[in-house]
């Protein structure tokens, strides 16, 4: 199998599909690997680490784009789509819930294409699972974000000057992002809480140290792991209900998402009026609008003296590990699509191959992105 990578060159994108220590196991197990020159550098991965890996490194991306297989981070822009050959197959963050344009150029370039968002959640594929191997370099940052924003120390302070009380840091979503985050909070010594609206996520905000927020509300536990879409009623009595437990919190962390929706509204105006002088919001749901009604994505604001920090792909500013969990999880999904000679071969019949593909012989063949395009290209839309 001959599998190339690319220069990421989405706006601010840092990290690289591949890293010299699993080009190393691809290349032992007598796949051939290209990488293009500096596709590493962003992420501190000099050009001689490939190659002393056993990558073979060339200056033209043209080499790289004809590989029978391509590996990348952010979906490909419409110059890198036109480089795609026929029939080549692209392994990356495809986005095919919210970018149809990208994913009809990719059937109508004859590509099959594998979305690591649409790796099926099931216990086989966790090392697969990107999501979730980027949304703990998120989590883990966004804590830090929060300490840095806030003028006040996260742990308690015992001192010949008096004692400083710890920080109280809420964390709304308990998915891995949040679970992360909890536990990145609590290791700085802040008091914290962690809020979702699955009930059965509990325990684990509890074995983490921090306490969980109980809100009088019914649990939404929804699909693969999901949380349910909540009704307009069930919205509103959440926010009344967090806005009241967000006024003596130093740092609030949001963390929810719902695929291929808007983010939910979690943190209002009112809410944010209603904080201390100083507190913070760490929005970590920027890319799909914000959990945070004055949230500007991409930017810090301060409104009503509550900084509001709206990152905005986030695992990038980590780029080095964030590459090497990524990486990862792309050298087992290319464990699925060699034979025991580690000859190209995919098997549709796998379930994991199945759910993460969504483009193939010229068509959409994933129910979701097939949705999301009929519906963009719709009059109403």
């Amino acid at each position: 199998m001959k599998v190339g990578v690319p220069t990421e060159t989405a706006d601010g994108e840092r990290r690289v599909a591949l890293v010299p220590e699993v080009v190393r196991k691809l290349t032992g197990d007598g796949h051939e690997v290209l990488i293009e020159a500096g596709a590493g550098a962003e992420a501190m991965i000099p050009d001689e680490l490939f190659q002393e890996a056993g990558a073979t490194m060339v200056s033209d991306a043209g080499e790289v784009w004809k590989a029978e297989v391509v590996a990348k981070v952010q979906r490909p822009s419409a110059p890198e789509l036109e480089r795609l050959g026929s029939g080549s197959i692209l392994i990356g963050f495809l986005a095919p819930l919210t970018a149809p344009d990208t994913t009809r150029a990719l059937a109508q370039a004859n590509a099959t294409a594998f979305a690591m968002e649409a790796i099926p959640r099931i216990s086989r594929a966790q090392s697969m699972d990107a999501l979730s191997s980027q949304s703990n370099v998120a989590g883990y940052r966004a804590a830090l974000i929060g300490a840095h924003q806030m003028g006040r120390f996260y742990p308690m302070l015992m001192t010949a000057a008096g004692t400083i009380r710890p920080a109280k840091v809420l964390v709304l979503g308990a998915g891995v992002a949040g679970l992360q985050a909890i536990a990145t909070a609590r290791r700085l010594g802040a008091v914290v809480l962690g809020f979702d609206v699955r009930a059965a996520v509990k325990e684990q905000v509890e074995s983490l140290g921090a306490k969980f927020l109980e809100l009088e509300m019914e649990s939404a536990e929804g699909e693969g792991g999901y949380a349910r879409a909540l009704t307009d009623e069930e919205e509103q009595r959440q926010r009344e209900l967090l806005a009241d437990a967000m006024e003596d919190v130093d740092v609030v962390i949001t963390t929810a998402l719902v695929p291929g929706r808007r983010a939910p509204l979690l943190v209002t105006e009112d809410a944010v009026r209603r904080m201390k002088p100083g507190a913070v919001v760490v929005d970590l749901a920027g890319e799909a609008g914000g959990n945070c009604e004055l949230a500007q994505p991409g930017e810090t604001v301060v409104r009503h003296d509550v900084t509001i920090v709206t990152p905005l792909n986030l695992p990038s500013e980590m780029a080095e590990h964030a590459s090497q969990l990524y990486a990862r999880n792309v050298q087992s999904l290319l464990g699925l699509m060699a034979d025991e000679e580690g000859a190209l071969e995919l098997d549709f019949d796998d379930e994991i191959i199945a759910g993460a593909c969504i483009t193939r012989d010229g068509e959409i063949v994933h129910d979701g992105a097939r949705q999301a395009a009929e519906a963009a290209a719709s009059p109403a839309a």
